[in-house]
């Protein structure tokens, strides 16, 4: 399987701006192809990719008007080609129903203020070379920051300028699965707001790992330097200083968030045979006003991905069960499905067997069993849809907010 190491590089002053006339250049033969591929589809025209790398790159360079494009490595303008190829791809595969997922969108014109900037190379458009630094084409030897080495030869490299001006190298790897010994435990997993992660397993055991919402411990710093922002000029010097300084500590907290993602879920994926989850609508939540801020910054999309990573690449299985199933207001003890569960209640007692629950570890056994259930379902196949799910759950749409 294939997966990503991204180290930190230091290029010098003549390197950077190398790479950010790569940056540019790459950018412009992107929107050139969607301009090309929207002036043909007018005209009732079919081009192959052939011919239109041949009009975005190679007649491109003979004109007045992109003769510069020359300046760069013409293996970052061809990679950039074929993003484009694959944007349109996979937006005509979403619309005739071949592709799964979210529905892929129309391809956009990149912009020049688009805070974080990237190219590709392939092979042949760089090496790392035996004194430990990275060789871009055009740019030469760069200093990379190896945290830890890589597992084989990498395929190809994404350079990337992010927000807070920080340059990465992501090499692209292959690796072998890495299976972890046979345990006999299998958890649900509650995901919610105050409490990040309630676990319920499958020996009887719970426990629940707390929120750190590094986002909301930054708040106010944030909102002085915004404000300060707002104080200076547009265009000015000061302006671009305080813009710099609020990317930086986006910057952090957004590596502290994916740091504690990666050793939550690897946590998970050793101890457990099999994690379920809800199949959650994390992007529909958003529309919810009082709690978009505080589900961005717990950001259960991510950590649901790194869990996915990490159960392919260590043999492990991960089951998404059904996002309606009500799995606050059911009863783990008898099954008996309460009329409605506001988020303010935290601890209720079920009318028929006079168990009291807490809320967030009733939901977690409640995925356990149905993740246990879909499991032996002909393989995670749906058969048919069972009295809870028939049944919904409207307070169910935004899950353990707790």
């Amino acid at each position: 399987m294939q997966v990503r190491y991204r180290y930190r590089i230091e290029p010098d002053l003549v390197q950077r701006q190398v790479l950010a006339r790569t940056f540019g250049c790459a950018r412009v033969v992107f929107n050139d192809v969607i301009r090309c591929q929207d002036d043909a589809l007018r005209a009732g025209e079919r081009l192959s990719p052939s011919e239109v790398q041949r009009r975005v790159i190679t007649e491109a360079k003979g004109s007045a008007q992109r003769e510069w494009l020359a300046e760069v490595a013409s293996v970052a303008l061809v990679q950039s080609v074929r993003d484009a190829h694959r944007a349109y791809r996979n937006f005509f595969d979403s619309v005739k129903g071949k592709r799964g997922g979210r529905k892929a969108g129309r391809p956009r014109f990149k912009s020049r203020k688009d805070t974080r900037q990237s190219f590709r190379l392939t092979r042949n458009g760089f090496s790392i070379r035996p004194n430990g630094r990275l060789y871009l084409a055009k740019a030469g030897e760069v200093r990379v920051r190896w945290s830890r080495d890589l597992p084989s030869e990498p395929t190809s490299v994404t350079i990337i300028r992010d927000p807070d001006d920080h340059f990465y190298a992501s090499f692209v790897v292959e690796v072998q699965q890495r299976q972890l010994p046979v345990v006999e435990r299998e958890a649900g997993v509650d995901l919610g707001i105050t409490t990040f992660a309630t676990v319920a397993d499958s020996r009887g055991g719970h426990w629940g790992v707390s929120n750190p919402r590094h986002l909301a411990h930054k708040r106010r710093k944030l909102a002085r330097l915004e404000r300060e922002k707002f104080r200076r000029g547009k265009g000015t010097a000061n302006r671009a200083k305080t813009r710099l300084k609020i990317a930086v500590r986006h910057g952090k907290i957004a590596r502290a968030r994916k740091d504690f993602h990666h050793k939550l879920a690897l946590e998970l994926i050793r101890e457990n045979q099999a994690v379920y989850l809800e199949n959650l609508n994390v992007l529909g939540m958003f529309r919810n006003r009082r709690m978009a801020k505080a589900i961005s910054d717990a950001g259960w999309g991510q950590f649901v991905r790194i869990v996915e990573e990490k159960a392919e690449r260590h043999g492990r299985s991960v089951v998404k069960v059904s996002r309606w199933l009500p799995s606050s207001k059911l009863c783990s003890g008898c099954g008996h499905v309460m009329d409605g569960m506001p988020l303010k209640i935290r601890a209720w007692r079920c009318p028929m067997c006079c168990e009291v629950h807490d809320r967030d570890v009733n939901a977690a056994k409640n995925i356990l069993a149905a993740g246990l259930a879909e499991r032996q379902n002909a393989g995670g196949a749906r058969v048919s849809p069972s009295d809870v799910e028939v049944q919904g759950d409207e307070a169910g749409s935004t899950p353990g907010a707790a």
